[in-house]
């Protein structure tokens, strides 16, 4: 699969990228108060209808095929549905369905890394113009005759880092292809996958469907190179120069779109700081990573109430280390042995998998980093998802 040099730079030395995340201070000025959220969609495709909160989660809102694409022999679609969102209320999503003919068969939820705050850098936009670089694996899912949901799993504000919310979208995106009659997947079974901060959704979703949608038929999970706890990457990288500082710096403006109360960024932020989230508030990941590359956090931040509780509540929520839901369906986790993102926190999270039953499948690819472990891991997890689909039991590694 190739991997363009923009991703290459994007996924190394990841851990220092969320070294922003953790700084805050206590008064700013007043004209910068609030969240500030990306230049709204223009397509009317999106937009949530008057009656969204009659909808229930999963209910598809409209439609449409997409008629140009790059997977010859399928059939793309395009869902909005309704959704939740981190307080519980109704939020409209939507998801991009390819599938290589009608009928009941498996599908898998791929949720790709997308690390950026423009509504037009999500995977509906950017499957069709190079942007999602993972979907140059997907004719290998179709060739087994697998249909493939990839949802906005950032949400209509690119909250970037709400990984929480990430998972409910997820799960909303497989419930509105189940329940679209035109693709005729309602009774096949699911796999959910993903790697980098797309696994870190695909995590939530898996953890979350016991209580959030456990009519799912979900037989199987598959996430490599996840950052279980990007606020403890974060304390770990420190206040030192970072080459991808600027999608650290995103995750903290993406989370305060989704926890506005919570999170009060701007009250945290000096003057370069506002001028930095200025700069990226409507940006995809490439343009984010150079504008923030080789800042630190004591240029963009006033020092202060890092331990301010409501604040490290908001980044425990969306931290599937600490996350009190289990994924219970059987998992397969994969991460390399010189990966950027600490091998340590995602084994140990993977026990307390073990811990509570779940058949964990954990395997090391020796010597590669973050960006070298994704080939070899996701030919491993096609064909683990491949055995679950199939009925077979599931491996375990677990001690």
């Amino acid at each position: 699969m190739a991997i363009s040099q923009s991703i290459r730079r994007m996924l190394v030395r990841s851990a220092g990228a969320a070294a922003v995340i953790i700084a805050a201070c206590s008064t700013a000025p007043a004209a910068h108060a609030g969240a500030v959220y990306p230049i709204p969609e223009q397509d009317g495709f999106y937009f949530a209808p008057g009656n969204l909160a009659a909808a229930a989660p999963g209910d598809v809102l409209n439609s449409r095929i997409v008629p140009a694409h790059q997977f010859p022999g399928a059939t793309v679609w395009q869902l909005l549905f309704r959704s939740t969102d981190s307080q519980g209320g109704p939020i409209a999503a939507v998801t991009t369905l390819i599938s290589p003919g009608p009928g009941a068969r498996p599908l898998v939820s791929y949720q790709p890394f997308v690390n950026s705050l423009g509504v037009q850098c999500a995977p509906s936009h950017t499957l069709f113009n190079g942007g999602v670089k993972e979907a140059a694996a997907f004719p290998l899912m179709l060739a087994r005759g697998w249909a493939i949901s990839v949802p906005d799993h950032l949400g209509p504000s690119s909250a970037y880092g709400a990984a929480r919310l990430g998972g409910q979208i997820t799960l909303d995106g497989v419930r509105a292809v189940k329940r679209f009659a035109p693709a005729g997947l309602a009774d096949g079974p699911v796999g959910l996958a993903g790697y980098s901060g797309g696994a870190m959704s695909t995590g939530f979703a898996a953890a979350l469907a016991p209580s959030y949608a456990p009519e799912l038929p979900i037989v199987g999970v598959a996430q490599g190179g996840v950052p279980v706890n990007p606020g403890k990457i974060a304390i770990q990288a420190g206040d030192t120069p970072q080459a991808l500082f600027g999608l650290g710096f995103a995750v903290g403006v993406g989370l305060q779109r989704e926890y506005p109360a919570q999170l009060p960024l701007d009250q945290a932020l000096t003057p370069a700081g506002f001028a930095l989230r200025d700069r990226i508030a409507n940006s995809c990941v490439d343009d984010i990573i150079s504008a923030g590359a080789n800042h630190r956090i004591g240029e963009m931040f006033n020092p202060g109430m890092e331990n301010d509780p409501a604040l490290v509540a908001t980044f425990h929520e969306n931290a599937l280390e600490i996350a009190p839901e289990l994924i219970r369906a059987p998992l397969y986790q994969w991460h390399g042995g010189s990966d950027q993102v600490p091998l340590d926190l995602a084994l140990n999270t993977a026990g307390r998998y073990c811990a509570a039953g779940t058949p964990v499948q954990f395997d090391i690819i020796p010597g590669a980093d973050h960006l070298g472990a994704i080939l070899p891991g996701s030919i491993n997890a096609f064909g683990y998802l491949g055995d679950r689909f199939a009925g077979l039991p599931a491996p375990s590694n677990c001690r």
